[in-house]
């Protein structure tokens, strides 16, 4: 295999924070010798994530096998799940905020036709739903475990108490159509078509629709994570990468 030098359009931020959890995993367990530094693994982990490249590419380019790749790899993703925010903290912290916005997403998958629990309706394409919380700067405070595409996105919100806590703490929330129905906080545009819309209706829903706007910034900002375009491994895995990427980009953005 042919290797060449590349780059991360990434911060050394992303990557000192992340070795640093490495080398405390590696103090905690006791690891005296591996085959990369804590501050490559880190790297290698940061190429995965960003860029998407597969663990053979990976593993020729940073001098190691395929497995031990996989294994580096899954630690620091593991090491990164477990420091993300769960909902009751981006909770705690929405309630400092003057509003928070709600939306789903899919995260593409590669799976076939016959696998129809995975197929969205709406996005045409098989994937998994991921619920995203973020405030008025555009920034992220909470991503939801991983549910099949085929759940709707009001469903999914219910399912992982997004309602009910965000209800609870009294923050308002602003949402699309497709959480009609959610009730509590949740603020949602009026239904039906824009003519028959009263003056008043469509005003409000003009003015819903740049406060959105927002949450779909901050959705891009998180995509730009190339490993989320097109997830190609276990769907039991999925949520950790969402949560790994999550904590890089609060740790960024602190």
């Amino acid at each position: 295999m042919l290797v060449y030098p590349s780059g991360l359009d990434l911060s050394s931020s992303h990557l000192r924070f992340l070795t640093a959890r490495i080398r405390e995993r590696r103090r905690a367990i006791g690891s005296r010798w591996r085959r990369l530094s804590a501050g490559r693994q880190a790297l290698l982990a940061l190429a995965h994530l960003r860029n998407g490249h597969p663990y053979a590419q990976l593993a020729a380019g940073f001098g190691i096998g395929t497995t031990t790749a996989y294994r580096y790899i899954a630690e620091a993703v593991g090491l990164l799940a477990g420091l993300a925010p769960t909902l009751e903290q981006a909770v705690l912290e929405a309630s400092r905020k003057a509003f928070v916005l709600l939306d789903g997403t899919l995260l593409p998958i590669d799976r076939i036709a016959a696998d129809r629990p995975f197929y969205s309706g709406k996005h045409k394409k098989h994937g998994m739903n991921v619920q995203d919380l973020a405030d008025p700067k555009r920034r992220l405070l909470w991503v939801s475990p991983a549910l099949p595409g085929a759940v709707h996105d009001v469903r999914a919100a219910r399912e992982h108490g997004i309602v009910n806590a965000l209800t609870e703490a009294g923050v308002a929330c602003w949402a699309d159509k497709a959480y009609q129905g959610a009730r509590g906080t949740v603020r949602v545009p009026y239904r039906g078509r824009w003519e028959t819309l009263s003056a008043g209706q469509q005003a409000v829903n003009q003015s819903h629709t740049k406060i959105r706007a927002l949450v779909e910034q901050a959705i891009a900002t998180f995509k730009g994570w190339r490993i989320l375009r097109k997830l190609r491994c276990s769907t039991t895995r999925i949520t950790g990468l969402v949560q790994a990427v999550l904590c890089l980009h609060l740790a960024s953005s602190a």
